[in-house]
Order: structure tokens, then C-alpha cells, then sequence
């Protein structure tokens, strides 16, 4: 679990910041690409729910596990968004499968042995590999996102050496699942609730170091933020086991739901030291417990062989992660900086403000008329008289001391009309200063 998801999965939330910075990577990019990493772990758990998947269990752990190792160390590679979403799609599939198989095996084992609160250090070890994800970047952040990325590969790597050492090969299928009626309505029930909880934490989980660092308040902090995460994840499944067993795993799990609804909204609307601290400790502390609540007593609705119930528990899981990060950079950025589109220059010739988005943005007077190039006495007269257009005149009038009057207090003359032509009085430029009529005209 620590190689699988713990790094597979989180390394991404502390190298976020670097790789946004070195690449110039947008919000909406960042967040389109935790998204390809959880629509591969969709698409992993589904494809780990079929019953007639060849090969034994620990076979496909094993592979899965070479695979995520092999995808995080390949990230740092390329610079293309391209190919980052094809490592990070391949990377959750890979994600998808050790879950699903680690803990279908070790759930199964420890059910045959009669000791199933020993789960929890099966899944502390999401904690341990977030702790890990800290570390690195606490040492190697000088040395760019590149090399956190080969340093997780390697840790990974590591990892499945010791799996296969330690996990002994045996095939090993189940009997069918068999569930009541009543069984099925609350596993309904279930995989509703955990698809909610990846869409509620992953937000917070994907961009807390990216919001730390760039509050200015907070961003002195940043070094100890994913820490705290890992750190309280680490115990946190034996102590939610523990409330389970005198609460009841339905109350234990609604329990956990609700601090963690309080560290998210936190980590949004509390940005100060206190807040930030409060958000990382309460989301460490609640999501590992969470997930192996939800996995627990969906083995224990499975009477049978749990794979099936696990991949789909993690499935509606990953549909949740996928909607939240593209949902929250929607829903928190205004329109002309949230469109994902190639950028190109704005034209040359033109003194508005560049919309990326194709709308020119609202701009006041003010800062339109500090925006525009000063204008000269030639321009602000090809304004006022537009090329090809002659000023239209009015009929004659017939009173010539009238016409004689207005001439000598600066109006127009008898044969035009006080038209906006006539408003202003310009000083006439020199001969050869302005150009043409036509040529000032055009494009205008």
C-alpha cells in the first residue's frame, strides 16, 4: 500500500508546486492531469472486478506494482502535458490494481487466521508512503521535480522486492460471492457514501501544498504540511478500527466523514497557520481510516470472495477523484483564465485587453484610457472626420449675420450643422505632419 497508492498516488501533491513553476503548468492543467491519474484508477478497478481475469492474485499485485514503480520513475522524463497524462492514466491503473489485490489477499488471510484488526497496518502503510513522499521532497526539492520523481521510482521499486519476498505464492480464489437482500441495500448504500468521500478529500488532498504555497501567510509552513498528512495517517487506521469496534463500523464511518468535511472546508476557508495545520492533521487522520472502514465492511458484505466488492467500492471511488480536481479549478477560477486552450498573441495592431477565452474582459474607463497609446492631433482629426465620408450638411440658412455670428464666436460654420465634428476646436498641424485622409482612416 505504501508503494501503490501512498507514493503511486500522492508523491504528485508535493512535486504539484515544482512542476507548475519549472513548466509554467495552469490550474486547469494541473488539475486535468491529477484527473487522467484517477480515470486510469477508474478504469483499473473496473477492469480488476472481472471474474474471469487470468492469472493469480499475487501475480497481478506484483505486476501492478513493477508497472506504478516503473510510471513514476518515467514522469521524470518528458515535458510534454501529453505525456505526463499517459504516465499518470497507466500510473492509476497500476494504482487501482494494488489496492484492490493487496488487500483482497491480506484481508482474506487475516479473516482465515481470525485476526482481521490487524488491517490496520495493512493500510497504515498509505500513511508511511505519504511520510516518505514528505521526506523526499524535503531533501530533494533543491534539486527539482525531476529527481523527486526518479527517487520515488526507486522507493518503489524497493517496495516490490520486499512484496515478493514476503507474500507467498499461492493462488488463491474464493468461493463465489453470495449476498442477502439486505446485504446488496447496504452495499448500495455503501459504494454511494465512498464515491462521495473521494470526491470530498481528493480536492484537498491534490492541491493543499499548492494552496500553501501560494498563500504568503502559510507558504513558510510548507515543508511540514504533506509531513503532518503522513504522520497522521500513519496510526490513524488502528485508532478508527478501535472506534469501530465500540461505535459500530456505520457510525465509525460516518464519524470519520464529518472531521474530515470539517479539515476540507478548513483547508478552503481558514488560511492561516492554525487553519492550514488543523486541515493537513485532520485529513491525514481521516482518509486512510476511512478507506479501510469502507473496504472492511465491504469484505464483510462480500461472504465470498471480496475482489468483486472491493474493485467496485474503489471504482465509484476513483469516479469521484476524477470530477473533483476538473470541478474545483472550474468552480474557483473566473472564465478567461480557466479555459484550457493553446495561447496566442493578442493582434499587433490592437490596444485591447487579450481574452484567451475569445470575450474581451470588462475593463473601466480608466484603465482603458491608461491602456491606450497617447493620440495626437493628427489621429484625434482622421477620428473625427472618418476616410471616404464627407460631414453631412444641413440646408443653407438664409440669415448670414447669424452664420456671421457663430463664425466669430468659434461654432460652425453657416453650412454645417453643430454636429460632434464642431464640439472641439484642434489646433490645424503643419503641413506634411499627417498622413492622408484615406490612409488615416482605414482600419478604424
Amino acid at each position: 500500500m505504501a508503494a501503490a497508492v501512498g507514493i503511486g498516488r500522492f508523491v504528485y501533491t508535493p512535486i504539484l508546486p515544482l512542476m507548475m513553476e519549472d513548466l509554467g503548468m495552469t490550474k486547469s492543467a494541473a488539475g486535468l492531469l491529477a484527473s487522467a491519474n484517477f480515470a486510469g484508477y477508474l478504469a483499473g478497478a473496473l477492469a480488476a472486478a472481472l471474474p474471469a481475469l487470468p492469472g493469480s492474485r499475487r501475480r497481478w499485485l506484483i505486476a501492478a506494482l513493477i508497472v506504478g514503480a516503473l510510471t513514476t520513475a518515467g514522469m521524470a522524463v518528458p515535458s510534454s502535458i501529453a505525456a505526463f497524462f499517459v504516465l499518470r492514466f497507466v500510473g492509476g491503473v497500476a494504482s487501482a490494481f494494488g489496492l484492490v489485490f493487496s488487500s483482497a489477499l491480506v484481508l482474506d488471510r487475516l479473516s482465515a487466521v481470525g485476526r482481521p484488526r490487524l488491517a490496520a497496518l495493512h493500510f497504515a502503510g498509505v500513511g508511511t508512503g505519504v511520510a516518505i513522499d514528505a521526506v523526499l521532497a524535503a531533501i530533494l526539492s533543491p534539486r527539482g521535480w525531476r529527481a523527486l520523481w526518479l527517487a520515488a521510482g526507486l522507493v518503489s521499486m524497493l517496495a516490490v522486492a520486499v512484496v515478493a519476498a514476503t507474500i507467498p505464492d499461492r493462488s488463491g480464489a474464493s468461493a463465489a460471492m453470495s449476498s442477502a437482500r439486505g446485504a446488496r441495500t447496504s452495499l448500495a448504500s455503501l459504494i454511494v457514501a465512498y464515491g462521495l468521500f473521494g470526491f470530498g478529500y481528493i480536492i484537498t488532498a491534490t492541491f493543499l501544498v499548492a494552496i500553501v504555497r501560494s498563500a504568503p501567510q502559510v507558504r513558510a509552513i510548507e515543508p511540514v504540511v504533506w509531513l503532518i498528512v503522513g504522520l497522521t495517517a500513519a496510526p490513524s487506521v488502528a485508532v478508527w478500527t478501535m472506534i469501530e469496534s465500540r461505535l459500530g463500523i456505520a457510525r465509525g464511518f460516518a464519524l470519520a466523514c464529518t472531521l474530515e468535511a470539517i479539515g476540507v472546508a478548513a483547508s478552503g476557508l481558514w488560511i492561516d497557520r492554525l487553519g492550514i495545520l488543523l486541515a493537513a492533521a485532520l485529513l491525514g487522520a481521516t482518509f486512510m481510516g476511512i478507506t479501510a472502514l469502507g473496504l472492511i465492511w465491504g469484505r464483510r458484505l462480500a461472504q465470498g470472495d471480496p475482489r468483486s466488492i472491493l474493485a467496485m467500492l474503489t471504482a465509484a471511488f476513483g469516479l469521484g477523484q476524477i470530477i473533483a480536481p476538473a470541478f474545483a479549478v472550474s468552480s474557483s477560477m473566473p472564465p478567461e483564465a480557466s479555459c484550457f486552450l493553446p495561447s496566442s498573441p493578442p493582434p499587433p495592431s490592437s490596444s485591447r485587453p487579450f481574452s484567451p477565452c475569445g470575450a474581451a474582459p470588462k475593463v473601466s474607463s480608466s484603465a482603458w484610457a491608461s491602456a491606450s497609446p497617447p493620440r495626437s492631433a493628427c489621429s484625434r482629426r482622421s477620428d473625427r472626420i472618418p476616410s471616404g465620408r464627407r460631414p453631412t450638411r444641413s440646408p443653407r440658412r438664409s440669415d448670414s449675420r447669424r452664420g456671421a455670428s457663430r463664425q466669430a464666436a468659434g461654432a460652425s460654420p453657416p453650412g454645417r450643422s453643430p454636429s460632434r465634428y464642431t464640439r472641439r476646436r484642434l489646433p490645424r498641424p503643419s503641413a506634411g505632419t499627417c498622413p492622408s485622409n484615406g490612409s488615416s482612416g482605414a482600419g478604424r
